[in-house]
């Protein structure tokens, strides 16, 4: 059987892939190696208003903005989801996504359990929720530490916040235990390439299967 030259294209609505976990249990790491490896999969850039890191870069890592501005996209309607977490504002421009999905592309977030909810809420069909666990509360701790850009005290109210965020796991639809990067990586890569295969989202599906039939009526008459 002669192998076809090119990939056959059909068209689909893109995946909204959610990564939650608890502060330091490598969600953050899984969503930079996942958008590398793969070209269709875009990064959703959240508006917050915590300071920014000195690692940061805004308008990569988030959109850095003050509180009034937040709080004028929120009532204008032009977040898809908001929360807030240790006291700063987090939330999803909306036109970003929607434009993304319509256009086949895959939007990833690195949101929490709250923001997940309301993405839930709002946009069920296009959801696929993950959450990233760690090996241990001991190992989480240890990678808090070695981050080394937190005061102590911020690390103890991660570690505490970590207990309530680690109990929503039951909402998300898989789960991955990060204690090998790369195994993690592979198990990421496959939920989202199942995911992308799913009959619902394949919109060009109908039409492909349609045109094989026709050929194969074709060949008969």
């Amino acid at each position: 059987m002669a192998k076809a030259e090119t990939p056959i294209a059909i068209a689909r609505r893109g995946v909204m892939l959610v990564l939650s976990s608890p502060s330091g249990a490598g969600k953050s790491t899984l969503t930079r190696l996942l958008t590398v490896k793969d070209d269709n999969l875009r990064l959703s850039i959240s508006v917050t208003t915590r300071p920014r890191r000195h690692s940061e870069v805004d308008g990569v890592h988030y959109h850095f903005i003050d509180v009034r501005r937040f709080r004028q996209m929120k009532e204008a309607g032009d977040l898809l989801e908001s929360a807030e977490v240790h006291g700063n504002h987090y939330g999803t421009p909306r036109q970003q996504v929607e434009e993304a999905l319509g256009a086949g592309r895959d939007v990833l977030f690195d949101i929490d359990w709250q923001g997940t909810q309301q993405l839930a809420a709002s946009m069920p069909d296009d959801l696929v929720r993950v959450f990233v666990l760690p090996p241990s509360m001991e190992e989480l701790q240890a990678r808090l530490e070695r981050r080394a850009e937190d005061h102590p005290e911020i690390i103890a109210n991660r570690l505490k916040a970590a207990r309530d965020e680690i109990g929503h796991w039951a909402e998300y639809d898989y789960i991955i235990v990060n204690d090998d990067l790369e195994r993690s990586l592979g198990e990421l890569r496959a939920i989202l390439t199942a995911e992308r295969l799913r009959r619902s989202r394949q919109a060009g599906l109908g039409p492909f299967v349609d045109s094989l039939l026709v050929a194969k009526a074709a060949e008969r008459a």
